[in-house]
């Protein structure tokens, strides 16, 4: 009988994409034995690597794009496209902090009008599936830019239009939505978003995020009061209590205006790529499933794609292991709710290194503790079916 084993890895982050992991990881098992069948699907939470992960692995194209930055200055963003209806976008790419200078970093300034640019070339293109991980956001401005590239114009109490930025929010009295890229409505939008921050409030997006992405004390008031007036705004013009909704608090509350303006639904990143891979229908009848990532920690189980798709794989009862870069929990301090989800979690580093040595050898540690492995399951397998013909 075939076996069938899916590879379903994310990066390792600083060292190999993940099209770079699966492939290694393939390579090395058939190696081992050829008659297996090896099917690869790199994963991603959503996060940075995204668009060149989905693209590299399902031969996509990259969209150039001149947009508006943060500082409301021109930059060059650029977005991906795969299966040729379905766009990639990473709001950081026009809309992150690592485009504006530290010095620089004022959330009552930045916007998210780059990203509204990036959605509507993606409409504009054809594309009517995108996926936005709206991680690493400069802006606190609830997607206010988003849809003002989008053709929403705000207004204040005297009925003049509002401006850029997060400082906008406290202002606004009204918005127009008349005049919004009609492309939306034929769009499925998924925002990848792995956190449950409401808009405003202790827990919302000024009081938790705002801080890293320059704001002082007076600020993140000012923020906050402006978020939950932008949710009446929006409660008042759609009809939609954007407030309440997990979520919506992400990325300076870019969840909020994706929800209210283009009807986005808020999902974990690598629900959103395990969707968009097709990965159950490959996976329904695969014997051994492997997932991975360059640290497997506690943050794995809080919705990163190695949990994703563990989680996916049991619900069919497969078996899964990991091959990470390195594990960084212990057995006793993984959730007792999760500890079943894998059979055993392994990194390619066994013995001490320098972080260059790590790096420097990563494919190869990564080829020889596959082939390890797939050696150890092969024989267990082997004796397996002897006994049961027995």
């Amino acid at each position: 009988m075939k076996i069938k084993i899916i590879v379903a890895c994310d990066k390792y982050k600083g060292n190999l994409s993940a099209f770079e992991v699966c492939n290694t990881i393939k390579n090395a098992i058939l190696k081992v034995d050829g008659s297996i069948e090896v099917v690869i699907n790199p994963m991603a939470d959503g996060g940075e690597g995204t668009v060149e992960t989905l693209v590299e692995s399902f031969n996509g194209s990259f969209v150039n794009v001149k947009v508006k930055g943060p500082l409301n200055e021109d930059i060059n963003a650029r977005f991906g496209i795969i299966n040729i209806d379905t766009a990639v976008i990473e709001m950081a790419s026009a809309s992150g902090l690592w485009l504006v200078p530290e010095n620089k970093r004022n959330p009552l300034k930045t916007t998210t009008y780059g990203t509204g640019q990036l959605i509507k070339k993606a409409l504009e293109l054809g594309c009517t599936k995108i996926i936005i991980g709206i991680g690493g956001s400069a802006t606190n401005d609830a997607g206010m830019g988003m849809a003002q590239a989008l053709g929403v114009k705000f207004y204040d109490k005297e009925n003049n239009i509002l401006g850029y930025g997060g400082e906008q929010l406290l202002k606004i009295n009204r918005a127009d939505i008349s005049g919004i890229c009609p492309l939306i409505k034929k769009a499925k939008i998924s925002a990848a978003c792995d956190v449950d921050n409401p808009l405003f409030g202790p827990k919302g997006a000024a009081y938790v995020y705002s801080p890293q992405k320059g704001a002082d004390k007076e600020m993140v008031r000012i923020l906050d009061r402006g978020l939950k007036n932008f949710s009446k705004v929006v409660s008042k013009t759609l009809g939609r209590d954007i407030g309440s909704i997990k979520g919506t608090g992400a990325a300076g509350g870019l969840g909020a205006g994706l929800v209210a303006f283009l009807g986005a639904e808020l999902k974990r990143g690598a629900d959103i790529i395990i969707e968009a891979t097709s990965l159950e229908k490959k996976i329904i009848d695969a014997d051994l499933v492997i997932a991975g990532e360059g640290v497997m920690d506690i943050q794995t189980f809080y919705g990163k794609s190695s949990y994703g798709v563990a989680k996916l794989a049991k619900k069919y009862g497969i078996p899964v292991i990991t091959i990470n870069g390195a594990v960084d929990i212990s057995h006793e301090k993984i959730d007792p709710k999760s500890i079943n989800l894998f059979d055993g979690n392994f990194a390619t580093v066994n013995k001490i290194l320098t972080l260059e040595e790590a790096l420097r050898n990563g494919k190869k540690s990564l080829e020889n503790i596959t082939q390890e492995l797939m050696r150890f399951y092969l024989s267990t397998i082997t004796r397996y079916r002897k006994r049961i013909k027995v």
